[in-house]
């Protein structure tokens, strides 16, 4: 399989090179009613850590990525009442105008789809403001696994797996450009990944908005979901996974493969097994830090680590197309 998926992923970018953005992955609230049982991040309203940043608390954020010469802010939160239709676009609108530099890759599909429902509006419209705000892709988070019997196990209150394609369908069918993601290694079995897989590039068939697939293994420290789980996904699963994907999702132009999500020499090492892609240096993060799960990196080593596996690194933006090297 590892043959095959190299076969196919140097069909597509025959060139040894590996991208990487310089990006960062602020939170905006840490505040979330939904209660997923493997989120080590969630706080809830009353918390004494619990936070809700104001627009200005935010930008203060981008001022300081900007200010590292990042060009793509990947904002989050949680789900609750204060994230409403109106902050997302507030936010988007602050960040086109005081910081055109960088890229805002805004706002997961539950989050879009509960503030809709907060502020009385349809999805649909929300991403229209979006649109006009000047947002142009979104990431694919929220999606865990599209299945509903491992969504009934483990995001029960989160929006449903065909909730979460209907949000990307509507978002390329406006012109957005986003990803989709994957977070294995917890209750599924091998029947759910193809279930999750099937039906990204069901969707990807029919809009092609879709710029790249990104799976990685879920950290049980501190969540819930950890006291039933006794141990994360190897090394050879992530592979296998990266690999299968590769083959699986041939509409699919990109697979990413995360030196933060399963540790350097691993992600490195999954380069070999269909990926062309390894992220970006995460100059923010704080969901897998929770997790006790905490890296950090350098542009100097990151682009050092895709050299140790005989490949070119090149710099992208959030679209995937090549910057110039710095």
């Amino acid at each position: 399989m590892q043959r095959e998926a190299q076969k196919i992923r140097f069909q597509k970018h025959p060139k040894r090179e590996v991208s990487y953005v310089l990006d960062t992955n602020p939170n905006y609230t840490n505040i979330c009613t939904i209660g997923c049982l493997f989120c080590p991040f969630r706080r809830s309203p009353h918390d004494p850590d619990a936070y809700h940043l104001s627009s200005d608390a935010v930008m203060s954020r981008l001022e300081r990525a900007s200010k590292e010469g990042l060009t793509t802010v990947l904002l989050q939160g949680g789900i609750h009442e204060k994230v409403t239709a109106e902050y997302l676009i507030e936010l988007v609108k602050r960040s086109r105008r005081e910081y055109p530099s960088l890229h805002p890759h805004f706002f997961s599909a539950p989050e879009i789809y509960h503030a809709a429902q907060t502020s009385t509006i349809s999805v649909e419209k929300l991403l229209e403001m979006l649109w006009e705000a000047g947002q142009r892709t979104i990431p694919g988070g929220g999606a865990e696994i599209l299945s509903p019997r491992v969504h009934a196990q483990i995001s029960p209150k989160k929006i449903t797996p065909d909730q979460w394609i209907d949000v990307h369908r509507k978002a390329h069918n406006i012109g957005f450009t986003t990803t989709a993601t994957m977070m294995f290694g917890h209750v599924e079995d091998p029947e759910d990944i193809v279930i999750h897989l099937e039906a990204i590039h069901a969707l990807q068939e029919e809009t092609g908005g879709f710029s790249a697939f990104i799976p990685w293994s879920y950290k049980r420290a501190n969540n819930p979901l950890g006291k039933r789980i006794q141990t994360e996904a190897p090394a050879e699963l992530y592979y296998r996974i990266i690999a299968f994907s590769r083959l699986y999702l041939h509409n699919f132009a990109h697979i990413s493969a995360s030196w933060f999500g399963e540790g350097k020499e691993v992600g490195a090492q999954a380069l070999n097994f269909g990926a062309d892609d390894f992220g970006g240096i995460l100059y923010e993060e704080h969901v897998h830090k929770a997790a006790d799960h905490s890296l950090s990196i350098t542009i100097e080593e990151l682009r050092s680590l895709i050299e140790s596996q005989r490949f070119t690194p090149v710099e992208r933006d959030a679209f995937y197309q090549k910057r110039i090297l710095r």
